[in-house]
């Protein structure tokens, strides 16, 4: 049986005596937020992990934050860039984290993405230049604690 993601923390403890949680594998997370009806919607995001956490930057319009919005419970596994999943699902709670931690968050994923962010930014060019009339992209950061 696989090991979770993370150890409970005790909030308590100082923070030298917290144990560091182990790095979460790979560049993908499969992230399932829960419909309504309790049906689970998987989606693979970019994420970067700092200070034990686990943020994730996506736009304010999406669906999974609507969801997340009205049920913060969520589960997260490692995955491929497709959503196939690299290891067990692990039960967490996802939080909308205020706009001013956008800018930060935007440069450790330019950190960590680097070279695929030099392959993918044209592209998303190009596609909000043929969608005219969605509007812009308001990007906002999820922070997930598995439980």
């Amino acid at each position: 049986m696989r090991q979770p993601l993370y150890q409970h923390l005790d909030p308590l403890d100082p923070p030298d005596r917290r144990p560091t949680p182990p790095a979460v594998p790979g560049k993908y997370l499969s992230l399932t937020s829960f419909r309504r009806d309790g049906t689970g919607v998987a989606t693979p995001v970019w994420f970067v992990e700092a200070g034990g956490r686990l943020l994730v930057e996506t736009d304010a319009a999406s669906y999974k934050v609507r969801r997340i919005r009205r049920n913060p419970r969520v589960t997260i596994a490692p995955c491929t860039a497709t959503g196939r999943l690299r290891g067990s699902p692990v039960p967490a709670w996802a939080e909308l984290l205020p706009d001013a931690e956008v800018a930060r968050v935007d440069r450790l994923m330019a950190r960590k993405y680097r070279g695929d962010l030099v392959f993918i930014k044209p592209f998303r060019s190009v596609q909000a230049a043929l969608h005219r009339r969605r509007p812009r992209r308001t990007p906002v950061v999820l922070e997930i604690t598995p439980s």
